[in-house]
């Protein structure tokens, strides 16, 4: 049996002539860039996140990117999040000029260990950014205390969490902006690169607009210095589709990873850890294993496919060398980066293939 760790094939087929039916007649309509379709997903979003605005743009990355420059965080700032996360939530910090400040993570969750936050806040840190990582939110009334405390911006990265909740709350509407990724892979994903920032801040709403279309508000005029950076018609298209199916998707998402928690619970493996204040939209099943890569040769080896996430946490990457952290800094990051990795999980996995994985899981162990 070969399983994938996620088939966008698999999904496609079950919206297929809606998806057809979205590109033809937006093609149709001559409107490529920021038309309707951007318009409808820009309010659909907001709508469903509880927030006033959102801004459709070119991917995630710019999403956190624009947010950071709308806020006015730049040289000489230091903004703190997480090391145990795709590289742009720290990247972008770095892009608009700033430091990025490393706190080390909850061993069970993966996110930011709210704990840690305040023994790094400086004169010079500006803002936060929290991490949803994987699908589960952040504890944010913390984070929010923390930062009336000290008066700093706090940017959702929600990139892995759209639908996620924290108290009945959606991801996207407790910080002062948020940032979603519409990349394929993730819960809502287009068939190409796409983003958004919601907020309810009508200023920074309106900074992020212009900075989205080369600093501008109106055409060829241009106000301050902006990117290209807007969210694609088409990919709008696709994306108001697929909204639809979202919290169906992530209903099912929960559903088969409780399947897995079952199958699992008498392996060694560390299953995921959910707060009880917390919906869980889980973009990847995470588990833990002390032979990780012994694990998943063994998995490779019966067609079951894995993704290692993240194999080098943020503070030891070379390009931050000269930040001057070193290996034990941040302990609970690097363990994780060694041992935790993702097993198939998408809506449309049958319970025949979530049974074969656990029982190639189970038989490695009995191997060894």
């Amino acid at each position: 049996m070969k399983i994938q760790l996620l088939d966008l094939l698999a999904q496609f087929e079950t919206i297929k002539d809606e998806i057809k039916d979205a590109v033809i007649s937006t093609i149709e309509s001559g409107h490529y860039i920021l038309g309707p379709q951007v318009k409808k997903l820009e309010e659909d979003i907001a709508s469903y996140c509880g927030v006033k605005h959102g801004i459709g743009v070119a991917n995630g990355t710019d999403a956190l990117l624009l947010a950071l420059k709308a806020f006015g965080i730049g040289e000489g700032d230091e903004v703190i999040t997480s090391p145990f996360t795709f590289f742009a939530s720290a990247e972008t910090i770095s892009q608009a000029g700033a430091k990025p400040v490393f706190v080390d993570i909850d061993p069970d969750t993966y996110c930011i260990d709210v704990d840690k936050i305040e023994k790094k806040i400086t004169e010079r840190t500006k803002a936060i950014i929290p991490v949803h990582i994987f699908g589960q939110m952040v504890d944010m009334d913390r984070i929010m205390e923390i930062a009336k405390k000290y008066n700093l911006i706090v940017i959702e990265d929600a990139c892995q969490a759209i639908g996620a909740e924290y108290k009945g709350k959606k991801a996207g509407s407790i910080g002062h902006a948020a940032c979603f990724s519409f990349f394929p892979t993730k819960n809502l994903g287009g068939y190409g690169d796409g983003g958004m920032v919601v907020t309810n801040d009508d200023a920074v709403a309106e900074r992020i607009r212009m900075l989205r279309f080369h600093g501008s508000k109106v055409k060829y005029y241009h106000e301050i210095l902006g990117y290209n950076s807007r969210l694609d018609e088409l990919q709008a298209a696709i994306l108001n589709v697929k909204f639809k199916y979202l919290d169906e998707w992530n209903r099912k998402r929960a559903e088969k990873a409780e399947i897995y928690n079952d199958l699992l619970k008498d392996t060694s493996c560390k299953l995921p850890v959910v707060r009880d204040y917390n919906k869980h939209i889980y973009h990847l099943y995470i588990i833990q294993h002390e032979k990780r890569d012994e694990l998943i040769k063994y998995l490779k080896d019966n067609g079951v496919a894995t993704g290692i996430y993240y194999p080098v946490p943020l503070h030891l990457q070379n390009v931050y060398k000269d930040l001057g952290y070193k290996e034990g800094d941040l302990p609970n990051a690097e363990y994780a980066s060694k041992r935790t990795f993702a097993i198939p999980l998408y809506p449309e996995l049958t319970l025949q293939q979530q049974k074969y994985v656990a029982e190639k899981i189970k038989e490695f162990e009995n191997l060894k």
